[in-house]
C-alpha cells in the first residue's frame, strides 16, 4: 500500500481518490500510512478516503456517511458525534446476552451492539435519564449489570445514520 501511495504521489497531485488504502494492512503499517497521509495534507493535497474501519473515519476532517448511495450523515466527526440523534448507554455485564435480550424488549431501545465483555446501547433521544431507564430494565429482568452514560463512538453515529439496523423505507421514486 505504501508503494502505491509512492506511485500516486509521484506526480505531486493535488486530489488524491484512495478506496480502501488500509484493508489487509497490520496496525503498525496503517498508523505508519496515516502519518503519510497527514504529510500530503500538509502540503496542501485534499485527499478523499473510502473506509469501512471507523477508527480510520475518526481521523479525518470530514465525513460523509452513505447509504444506499446517498449521504445520510456529514461533517466533522467529533461533531457528529455530539449529534447523534440517540442517548448512547454503556452497560458492564457478566452475561451480555440476557442483558441484549432484556434490553431488546424496551421501545425506546434504538439498537444494541456488543464491544467486547459490554455493550453500547443506543436509546430514543427523548429517554429521561437514559442509564437509570436501562439499569432498570436489567433489573427487571434478573440481569446484573453496571450502566453509564457514554458519548456515542463514530460506529454509533455510523448505526444512527443509516437506520439503526432497520430497513427503511426505499426513497421516493423520482418524478418525470
Amino acid at each position: 500500500q505504501r508503494l502505491a501511495l509512492g506511485a500516486a504521489t509521484l506526480h505531486e497531485p493535488e486530489l488524491l481518490l484512495l478506496d480502501e488504502p488500509t484493508s489487509a494492512v497490520d496496525p503498525q503499517s496503517r498508523r505508519d500510512f496515516w502519518e503519510s497521509l497527514f504529510a500530503l495534507v500538509a502540503r496542501g493535497v485534499t485527499i478523499l478516503v473510502s473506509t469501512h474501519y471507523m477508527d480510520e473515519a475518526e481521523r479525518c476532517h470530514q465525513l460523509a456517511i452513505l447509504a444506499e448511495g446517498r449521504i445520510v450523515a456529514q461533517g466533522e466527526p467529533q461533531q457528529l458525534m455530539s449529534d447523534i440523534p440517540a442517548a448512547v448507554v454503556e452497560v458492564e455485564a457478566p452475561d451480555t446476552s440476557a442483558a441484549r435480550r432484556a434490553l431488546l424488549e424496551d421501545p425506546a431501545v434504538l439498537s444494541v451492539a456488543q464491544l467486547g465483555t459490554r455493550l453500547h446501547v443506543l436509546l430514543d433521544p427523548a429517554t429521561r435519564e437514559p442509564a437509570a431507564r436501562t439499569m432498570q430494565r436489567l433489573r427487571a429482568a434478573s440481569v446484573a449489570a453496571r450502566t453509564t452514560l457514554v458519548r456515542a463512538s463514530l460506529e454509533d453515529v455510523f448505526v444512527a445514520a443509516t437506520g439503526f439496523g432497520r430497513a427503511r423505507p426505499a426513497p421516493p421514486a423520482a418524478q418525470a
